[in-house]
């Protein structure tokens, strides 16, 4: 075998500028027993950045937990989660980030987030039923945070709209620490027959390789290498490294791969997200234990002449890497000739471990496949972690030091009216979250979305959730509450949680005080994770997410944001969150514990930053979740709503601006009115229930050993607190609906 061409000289210079660090660079000519040409190294500095290899963050995500009875492929073995659903069928979900592409051009990053995480969920087979995201935004008062609001606002809607896939839920959340760099997760679900499903795997030497859908341009060259990088001042010079997005060539795409997946020739499939073609050919061989030869003058091209390593490395939407069954070739291009889409016969597996890139019959790059990947020779690391010093701030907080307020009814006005409470139909009005008539939240607003399934009748119920001032204030705590929310956002609505997906997004890893925020984080997670039995079946880490004020790179607030899938026998059965009568009686469900600490009310109204995460018991919760379901199965409660963000009031007024009816609150245990009202302590769900269920739902209570407190009932219009009037439910709708609308109403900035 011919080396490969050197025309281009490397060193550890180069390789520095590449992302690489020195002894990577030695590591890699250990590996090839000779110093690596320039594609090669490029090759290596995709695939070894912290984007692809996860080098500084798997040691510790090997300890979630990941095995469950309906888990059918492991975190790590397929592109997404997988899931046993019953009757012959599966869920296949994932949650990934494109944080960095959306700071820098954030309609474009926004659009191909939502792009490349439906490609992880068809590039398996399945069609995509459902997507949602979890946005975080800076200072909505500074006018380039609306311009990037907008533009990821419209690029998530512009993208799914068109490709057809109903938004059925999300969440935001806004932080200074979010200014430059805003967080932007997609979640995509889909179903698929489980004798259908198709794996990102190479086999069988002599199969043929064919790469499908969109030319390849110059688009996201590096943009695993940039994602894996502090944002700066400089950074809008890597806007080539943002890709390019259509949704039309997307949808042909979808319709081909499955077309194609009925006529039984696909041997394994993998779509082209970051880094590109090289990632593709690694993972995919690495997994099936077999090498590649790869023809990079036939891969098609758009925007002129391209070099081997920017067709490497080029993350050039719409595409996928094929492998099928020898003698199949013409049926294949009969697939994709229908739809009108790119397929290109670009190579063949081989017996052995290595991958030969020809370039016009030059070989121009060869590298064992195990050694570019996560799991095989990709390098693992367990960097530096310290506590952080603002902790000892967060641990002097003490309750009395939070002055009672003149007005209950001024801060449930503030607090209702604030852009982390109130709601962002702004927002969701531009998604189309009825396309494929199955989502049944959007007339019946639920804690979690419910996606009916036509092919067996049952219910998705799905979530995404993380409070990042929780996480910031406590990691293991923070993250521990993310799941115990997500679980309980489920079990409001009557389902059961079977499996979690995780979009793991934090500052620079090398910053020893951010390092132990994930570290912690992890440990909550598992925690929580392992008490509830619920497998995390993949997910995403984003590192390197800060932003910059003056000459200092401040992180974000770590955000793990959780997203979770539950089942509901009868989806027809789900709880939703508006009152559903007058003369209803309220109930409080769970542990009336008063905890000021990490609410809305402290941190926004009463400007306490630095307070630690409100009270959660896991064992309390279970009991709460468990149930929440008997209730629901049993028609015992008309409807149900979670207390979270802004306390019991806000969950209260939520529940009567939904459903336009008030709400007489008579019950108030000895303590702090504003700790009982405001505090956002965990494990508490309000539900209703028609005055004649009181008792089966006491006796419901008893018998789960959950704390039952009845508020008070439902009424027409009016709402009433400890016997006050506090007016009409339009005066609180009116802060509720008008906030969004009046902020992003403050300039006319065209994106």
């Amino acid at each position: 075998m011919e080396s490969p061409a050197t025309t281009e000289s490397t060193s550890v210079a180069t390789a520095q500028k590449l992302g690489l660090l020195p002894e990577e660079y030695d590591r890699i000519c250990e590996i090839l027993g000779r110093r690596p040409n320039f594609t090669e190294l490029c090759a290596y500095s995709g695939m070894w950045s912290e984007h692809c290899s996860y080098k500084n963050s798997i040691k510790y995500l090997k300890t979630l937990p990941r095995k469950g009875p309906r888990v059918l492929a492991e975190a790590g073995q397929e592109n997404a989660g997988l899931l046993d659903i019953g009757d012959g069928w599966a869920c296949v979900f994932k949650i990934e980030s494109h944080n960095h592409p959306s700071a820098i051009e954030p309609y474009q990053g926004a659009a191909t987030g939502v792009g490349g995480i439906h490609r992880d969920i068809f590039t398996m087979g399945a069609r995509p039923v459902a997507q949602l995201n979890s946005l975080r935004f800076g200072n909505l008062q500074d006018p380039r945070v609306r311009r990037i609001v907008r533009g990821v606002v419209r690029g998530i809607g512009d993208y799914g709209n068109a490709f057809g896939v109903p938004n059925v839920g999300g969440e935001v959340f806004v932080n200074d620490s979010f200014t430059q760099n805003p967080l932007v997760n997609a979640m995509s679900v889909g179903i698929v027959r489980r004798e259908a499903i198709i794996s990102a795997t190479a086999r069988g030497p002599g199969n043929p390789v064919f790469i499908v859908g969109s030319a390849t341009g110059k688009d996201g060259i590096h943009g695993a290498s940039f994602a894996s990088g502090d944002l700066t001042e400089d950074s809008i010079k890597d806007l080539p490294a943002v890709q390019v997005g259509d949704p039309f060539q997307e949808k042909l795409l979808l319709e081909a791969t499955l077309e194609l997946a009925s006529t039984g020739t696909i041997v394994g499939m993998q779509d082209m997200g970051a880094a590109g073609i090289i990632c593709s050919t690694s993972e995919m061989s690495a997994r099936g234990e077999v090498g590649m030869e790869i023809h990079l003058d036939q891969v098609p091209t758009r925007g002129g002449a391209m070099q081997p390593y920017e067709l490497l490395l080029s993350e050039s939407q719409e595409r996928m890497l094929v492998v099928v069954k020898k003698g199949c070739e013409d049926q294949v291009r009969q697939v994709f000739e229908k739809w009108d889409l790119h397929c290109a016969l670009i190579g063949h597996v081989t017996e052995g471990p290595y991958l030969r890139f020809y370039f016009h019959g030059q070989l121009v790059a060869e590298l064992p496949a195990s050694s570019l990947v996560l799991g095989g020779g990709a390098p693992q690391y367990d960097r530096e972690y310290r506590r952080p010093t603002y902790m000892d701030e967060v641990e002097k907080f003490r309750p009395d030091q939070v002055p009672q307020p003149h007005s209950l009814r001024e801060v449930s006005l503030f607090l209702i009216g604030h852009p982390n409470i109130a709601s962002k139909q702004w927002i969701y009005r531009q998604y189309d979250s009825m396309v494929g008539t199955v989502n049944m939240s959007t007339n019946r607003p639920s804690d979690a979305a419910v996606v009916r399934l036509h092919e067996n009748g049952r219910g998705l119920a799905l979530t995404v959730d993380g409070n990042s001032r929780y996480v910031f204030a406590h990691p293991e705590i923070g993250a521990m509450i993310a799941v115990a929310e997500a679980a309980r956002n489920i079990a409001a609505t009557g389902g059961a949680p079977v499996g979690i997906t995780n979009c793991l997004n934090f500052g620079n890893p090398y910053n020893p005080e951010v390092y132990w925020q994930f570290v912690h984080a992890i440990r909550g997670m598992a925690r929580a994770c392992e008490f509830f039995q619920i497998p995390v079946t993949g997910g995403n880490v984003s590192f390197y997410n800060q932003t910059q004020i003056g000459n200092q790179s401040i992180p974000v607030y770590p955000t793990p944001t959780i997203g979770m899938v539950g089942l509901l026998d009868d989806p027809f059965r789900m709880l939703s969150i508006p009152f559903k009568a007058p003369g209803h009686s309220i109930w409080l469900l769970g542990v009336p514990t008063e905890d000021l600490a990490g609410s809305e009310y402290v941190c926004s109204y009463h400007k306490i930053e630095l307070s630690p995460p409100p009270y959660v018991n896991l064992e309390e919760e279970l009991r709460l979740h468990n149930l929440l379901r008997y209730l629901s199965q049993q028609g015992l409660a008309a409807s149900s709503h979670d207390v979270s963000d802004g306390g019991l009031i806000c969950c209260l007024l939520e529940k009567a601006i939904l459903s336009d009816m008030g709400f007489a609150l008579e019950s108030f245990p000895v303590g702090r009115a504003d700790a009982f009202l405001f505090g956002e302590a965990q494990g508490r769900c309000v539900v209703t229930t028609d005055p004649q269920n009181d008792i089966l739902l006491l006796q419901a209570a008893e018998r789960f050993q959950v704390p039952a407190l009845r508020l008070g009932h439902v009424q027409e219009q009016e709402i009433s607190v400890f016997g006050e009037s506090w007016g009409s439910v339009s005066l609180f709708a009116e802060a509720y609906y008008a906030c969004w609308p009046g902020i992003m109403a403050q300039d006319t900035i065209v994106v």
